[in-house]
């Protein structure tokens, strides 16, 4: 990427994230409802102390840090940087105040606008891949603020609307439900191109597959809801032992969002609270409940490889799908392939054949998490759409449901 094309995008990435923040009042950026969800500001603070412990540092000799305290406080997982405040204590700080972490992203914005042009011609392939890797963490946490912004704001009894504006389609006819025959064999898998992709998307492999099937729709509303009217979350041969037990401990009887008020159902958006949409697809549900709809369906969650493979065959793209740019931050119908939410797969977070952690800080980044997880893909109404490729592989614990995931079905031929 050239020196300019590098000044737009790094401009855009960084204005987008105080975009993001503009509909919220000074008091939306503190409280952090619990330890999944980060607090707005902490977001904005780390994503400008990534810039300084990463490339200023480094690149800026005698560089001071703007604030030796922001190091403690914006640090979040990396070993490498020293210690943090812990995670479920990001909200319990009041200091730095929302001016001064303002004051700190202008100070990152010009520092790292100067370096763009200073960096000398032998470091700069280095050091724009680098920026661009930087650039696509900031747009993870701007799908992160979308999120913990909705959680914060649904934790609220008065269930304050983010954006009034935010539009929303009318109820649509689905197409038909159609499984879609896959042929198995010895398959290309993983990243392999031209531009960015994050070190967990490859190697590039050969993974073999039976044939197989994938649905053409993502689960809808009015889909779920029959799971739910029949009993679903009341029947444990519906779930996985752990996803049991979630359920029992935490009381779930409906996703996360959903509210029933004398027999209609209502889901709480970024839009204010809306009366459910049946034909929009399901979304922040946990990895349980997506396989426990699966299994009373009598189907089955598609395995990561199979989810890629059958996503290249039909043509899926991110210039087709409902992302962030698409003014509705709510998934929509018709259900995409790309888009409006991420799907479950049945795969473990897990390395790729050859995969060997970049050497540094970076190499925290995604390879140490690889324990525990399930792999989701394809995007979400939330997520960027220059951010995502059939490739991309995200990844959360099986019980988490604050992000917007959602369930696409596959079936053995």
């Amino acid at each position: 990427m050239n020196r300019p094309d590098l000044h737009a995008y790094f401009q855009r990435v960084r204005s987008h994230s105080e975009t993001i923040c503009k509909p919220l009042a000074p008091e939306d950026y503190v409280p952090q409802p619990t330890a999944d969800v980060s607090p707005p500001k902490w977001h904005l603070g780390h994503t400008s102390w990534f810039y300084e412990a990463v490339f200023l540092q480094d690149y800026i000799p005698g560089y001071k840090d703007f604030n030796p305290h922001y190091k403690f406080i914006f640090n979040s997982y990396y070993e490498h940087f020293g210690t943090r405040v812990e995670r479920p204590l990001r909200g319990t700080l009041s200091r730095p105040v929302l001016k001064e972490v303002l004051t700190y992203r202008a100070y990152i914005d010009e520092q790292m606008t100067a370096l763009i042009d200073r960096v000398d011609e032998a470091q700069f392939p280095t050091f724009s891949d680098l920026l661009v890797l930087a650039l696509n963490h900031e747009q993870q946490h701007q799908e992160l603020l979308l999120t913990d912004l909705k959680y914060i704001l649904a934790c609220n009894p008065e269930k304050p609307t983010y954006r009034p504006d935010l539009a929303l389609c009318d109820s649509a006819q689905l197409p038909p439900v159609q499984f879609i025959p896959c042929p198995g064999g010895l398959r290309d898998i993983g990243w392999r191109g031209e531009g960015f992709a994050y070190d967990n998307e490859g190697p590039h492999h050969k993974a073999y597959v039976n044939d197989f099937a994938l649905c053409n729709c993502l689960v809808s509303n009015g889909e779920y809801l029959e799971f739910v009217r029949d009993g679903g979350y009341a029947d444990f041969r519906h779930w996985l032992d752990d996803g049991w037990r979630t359920v029992q401990s935490e009381g779930w009887k409906m996703p996360l969002y959903w509210q029933e008020q004398g027999g209609d159902y209502f889901e709480f958006t970024l839009g204010g609270l809306v009366i459910l949409d049946p034909s929009s697809p399901v979304t922040h549900i946990s990895y349980y409940e997506a396989e426990a709809f699966a299994q009373w369906a009598n189907k089955r969650l598609p395995s990561e490889i199979e989810w890629e493979i059958a996503a290249r065959q039909s043509g899926a793209s991110a210039q087709t799908g409902h992302f962030d740019d698409a003014n509705f931050l709510h998934p929509q119908p018709p259900r995409q392939k790309q888009g409006d939410v991420w799907q479950w797969t049945g795969s473990a977070y897990l390395p790729y054949p050859g995969y060997r952690r970049i050497e540094g800080p970076l190499g925290e980044y995604n390879g140490k998490f690889m324990v525990n997880q399930m792999v989701l893909r394809g995007g979400s109404c939330a997520t960027s759409r220059d951010h995502i490729r059939l490739s991309y592989r995200n990844f959360f614990k099986p019980d988490k449901r604050w992000q917007f995931n959602g369930i696409r079905l596959a079936e053995q031929i």
